[in-house]
């Protein structure tokens, strides 16, 4: 895993609003094609290998904290516990997630989370850095099957009816929505697309209507469960007249409260990282995470005597403990850099990487997006 400079393209910005990435320069500086990484075949292999394997942990990990009634520790409103359940039993349908690993390149990656909610990302990792390495790196490889993979597994969804798509008014949030939509528009389904807030409530009719008072039959949100359990209208999800997708069990996947039982299920696992809900429990240096942190809030990491700590505005819902596995540090003297890798999940298969690079050691929504390669 090596870091490189590279040169950067002319009109690459006109290129990827042309393919709806009009975020590419968030908060300044976002997609940044000064770097690449290059990666070995066999290092594609055990990313793909580690991904695989952390996924059908976390399934089990579902499995048996639904068994074994566990949902007490992920602070999911207790109105909703049976819909997690039901929805597991039930194995409803799930799209897609992404771990976020710690790796240098060697040795064995580490999970630092999975977001399996609502990772956002998804227009960068699949066409973005798609188009780049066409341009770049023409004879090169790249571990990015997400397009194709996400209109298979829209095929999958056994359903009838529109498929409504919303989330809240973010450009970003908008953008990845709307690459989503197309995936599925792709898959055979038609479609509709608005913000969260434009779906009510038709008393009358009990049933979730959009803003043309139109029934909603099946809905992806890119809006997170914790936030859509504790909406005005969230009682009415509750008789199950909507499909959502993702589906109600995804909120245990997507809660760190899932770090400590995957450490207790497969202890001493080479791509887990000791975690606990008692600090007292990890030794030697360690980070401190909200169950519902978002976007590298309100995290804090205790290591060799100092403290780096994110605000924000998670905490009260609690926390866990996770040994810190620092992430690597990539320095040409000019930009400094600590990487992290996002690893997709379409269905139950790995499905590609995207790179995020920040300043600190905690990746967050302002961290740069930096596209890889892989030569044999």
């Amino acid at each position: 895993m090596i870091r490189e400079s590279k040169q950067v393209r002319n009109g690459w910005q006109t290129q990827f609003e042309d393919l709806g990435f009009s975020y590419h320069s968030i908060d300044g500086l976002y997609w940044d094609e000064r770097y690449a990484y290059r990666f070995n075949s066999a290092q594609i292999d055990t990313l793909e290998q580690a991904t695989i394997e952390l996924h059908q942990m976390c399934l089990e990990a579902v499995d048996h904290i639904i068994r074994n009634g566990q949902i007490e520790h992920f602070s999911i409103p207790r109105a909703f516990w049976s819909e997690v359940e039901d929805s597991w039993k039930e194995r409803e349908f799930s799209l897609y997630g992404r771990f976020d690993l710690s790796w240098n390149g060697s040795g064995h990656p580490k999970m630092l989370e999975y977001n399996a909610d609502t990772p956002t990302g998804l227009v960068e990792s699949s066409v973005a850095q798609w188009y780049w390495l066409q341009d770049v790196h023409p004879d090169a490889d790249q571990f990015n099957s997400l397009h194709e993979k996400l209109i298979e597994q829209w095929k999958k969804l056994n359903t009838k009816g529109v498929l409504h798509f919303v989330c809240a008014d973010s450009e970003e949030d908008i953008g990845n929505l709307s690459y989503l939509r197309d995936t599925a528009i792709q898959a055979g389904f038609a479609t509709k697309q608005c913000l969260i807030s434009s779906l009510g409530w038709d008393e009358a009719n009990a049933e979730l209507v959009d803003d043309q008072d139109v029934k909603i039959d099946n809905l992806f949100k890119l809006y997170p469960w914790e936030w859509l359990c504790r909406e005005q209208f969230s009682e009415h999800l509750l008789s199950r007249a909507t499909r959502i997708i993702e589906p109600a069990w995804k909120m245990l996947l997507s809660n760190k409260a899932i770090l400590p039982i995957l450490w207790e299920r497969f202890p001493n696992h080479p791509n887990l990282l000791p975690a606990f809900r008692e600090s007292w429990r990890i030794s030697g240096n360690f980070v401190k995470k909200p169950l519902l942190s978002r976007e590298g809030e309100n995290i804090s990491i205790y290591a060799d005597g100092n403290v780096l700590h994110t605000p924000g505005e998670y905490g009260e819902e609690g926390f866990i403990y996770q040994a810190y596995a620092p992430q690597p540090k990539f320095d040409d003297g000019i930009t400094p850099a600590y990487t992290s890798i996002g690893s997709w999940v379409v269905g139950d298969e790995a499905a590609g990487i995207g790179i995020r690079e920040d300043e600190t050691l905690i990746t967050k929504n302002t961290s740069r997006f930096i596209p890889h390669y892989f030569v044999d």
